[in-house]
């Protein structure tokens, strides 16, 4: 990853977002575009070879101010780390694979946020709806018998 190279588009991001243009949130704003649904530690893995001076705190730091300034939006899939991508904007929700964890968009059911409407909303002014499928991907469905027996996380 080289950031002599990155186009003027994230710098923009960054500053409209009234961030600072640093190479930290350079690397971690082109890491987040270039393999969405990562952890910090993936991200963290991907910055650090093109600035091998970066530190997973400063990652961490970074992945925060970005998903505070709405440049990337934060999932927590249950029993997986948070996982980032820069699809924001959207009502959006996620499929994950029961064995491999692979994490794929799924577009919101009806179109508009929220998609979903609760039975009772107890007073609460419903402004999105968060949904995960769970099941198999298409490459764990084609290995032996073992990957079926995973089974979606209990949430509670």
């Amino acid at each position: 990853m080289t950031l002599a190279h990155i186009s003027p588009a994230p710098r923009e991001l960054l500053r409209d977002a009234g961030l600072k243009v640093t190479a930290p949130r350079l690397a971690v704003l082109l890491a987040v575009e270039q393999a969405p649904h990562s952890d910090a530690d993936a991200l963290f893995a991907a910055v650090r070879r093109g600035l091998p001076g970066t530190s997973l705190q400063a990652v961490y730091g970074v992945l925060g101010a970005l998903t505070t300034a709405g440049l990337v939006r934060r999932i927590e899939p249950a029993t997986s780390p948070a996982l980032y991508e820069r699809r924001i904007g959207d009502n959006h929700h996620h499929v994950v694979c029961t064995s491999c964890k692979a994490v794929e968009d799924v577009d919101c059911v009806h179109g508009a946020a929220p998609c979903l409407t609760p039975s009772s909303s107890h007073g609460f002014v419903v402004e999105a709806a968060e949904v995960t499928f769970w099941g198999l991907c298409p490459r764990c469905q084609a290995l032996p018998g073992a990957a079926r027996a995973a089974s979606a996380p209990t949430v509670r």
